[in-house]
């Protein structure tokens, strides 16, 4: 009975962790992005990633942060202060519709999971009374 409630738990930990890294894409959406050509250190420039699950041992599931390829997208943008002399920006390659259904699903999951918790802690109840 505890491994049910330890599958739920993690499955509420990796979609809490889903959850908090789109709103992270979402948040730096317009910031500086990776400049494909430019060295493997960028400060302030924003790398987009993504959760993926990943089947932890035992049961349950665990969520890996991994870099969404490519990193950024090249947009014109002429009044921007990063802007190029031919008004080209690197921003990164974060998609807005796609960040709100990754956050819609991840709040569905996270709420499926909490139900398995409240049934499984019924059921524990349940039997305790039977046992008692």
């Amino acid at each position: 009975m505890i491994q049910g409630f330890s599958i739920s738990v993690s499955g509420l930990m990796a979609q809490s962790k889903r959850l908090a890294v789109s709103a992270d894409n979402v948040a730096n959406m317009r910031s500086r992005g990776v400049d494909p050509e430019g060295p493997a250190e960028q400060p302030g420039a924003y790398r987009p990633k993504r959760v993926v699950d990943v089947t932890a041992g035992g049961g349950g599931v665990r969520g890996e942060v991994r870099p969404i390829a490519p990193a950024s997208v090249e947009t014109y943008e002429p009044g921007s202060p990063d802007a190029d002399a031919e008004g080209r920006v690197n921003r990164p390659n974060v998609n807005l519709a796609e960040e709100l259904v990754t956050q819609i699903q991840a709040r569905r999951a996270y709420e499926a999971n909490a139900a398995a918790i409240r049934t499984q802690d019924e059921v524990t109840e349940s039997l305790l009374d039977i046992k008692s």
